[in-house]
């Protein structure tokens, strides 16, 4: 490449360019620095679900385009090329300004404290655990409901006979024994946990 074809990149990079973009540029990369250091301490894998949510927004193929970018301008600097990656800079000043702004220190700050006292891995392992349990509460409430509606359009016949019928039918002989079961295993649960 020879010195005016040099020249010619550095003029159209001078004016792609302001000084507020810079400022913005500089102060981005120090607090992205700063995040990078904060994240590689407190364990990159813990940072998958931000990585997730950044797949989903997009957000990381922008940066990826970026590094796309960045390895093509080496490779060809042209002025084609250098307004090209005078956008993607500015699409990721735009990206880390999001970053910054959704409070992602925060959570690295988070991570950090979580992953040294070993309550994240608890936490990670107790996620199916929740789930499965919130799915059987959401089916015991379904059969509550079900339950309530269908009482509600039974019509009790009333007197003795009524109740010697309901306590001689199968069905409710088994419902009791299923609440009789019921009230042991929360007494037996309740019983070790206070």
């Amino acid at each position: 490449m020879d010195t005016q074809e040099l020249d010619r990149v550095l003029a159209a990079a001078r004016d792609a360019t302001s000084d507020e973009m810079v400022a913005r540029l500089a102060g981005s990369a120090a607090e992205a620095m700063d995040l990078l250091d904060r994240a590689g301490r407190s364990g990159l894998a813990q940072a998958i679900p931000v990585l997730a949510d950044m797949v989903r927004n997009g957000d990381l193929e922008r940066l990826s385009q970026l590094a796309r970018v960045h390895e093509a301008a080496q490779d060809a600097l042209t002025d084609e090329m250098v307004g090209r990656l005078s956008g993607a800079l500015g699409e990721g000043l735009t990206l880390l300004d999001r970053l910054n702004r959704s409070g992602i220190g925060r959570l690295v700050a988070l991570l950090e404290q979580l992953e040294s006292t070993g309550q994240l891995q608890k936490l990670v392992d107790s996620v199916p655990v929740l789930v499965q349990r919130l799915e059987r509460l959401s089916a015991l409430l379904d059969c509550l409901e079900g339950a309530a509606v269908q009482a509600g359009q039974h019509k009790s016949t009333g007197g003795l006979g009524g109740i010697w019928q309901l306590m001689t039918d199968a069905r409710t002989q088994q419902s009791l024994q299923f609440l009789v079961e019921t009230g042991k295993l929360m007494q037996e649960r309740c019983s070790r946990q206070g």
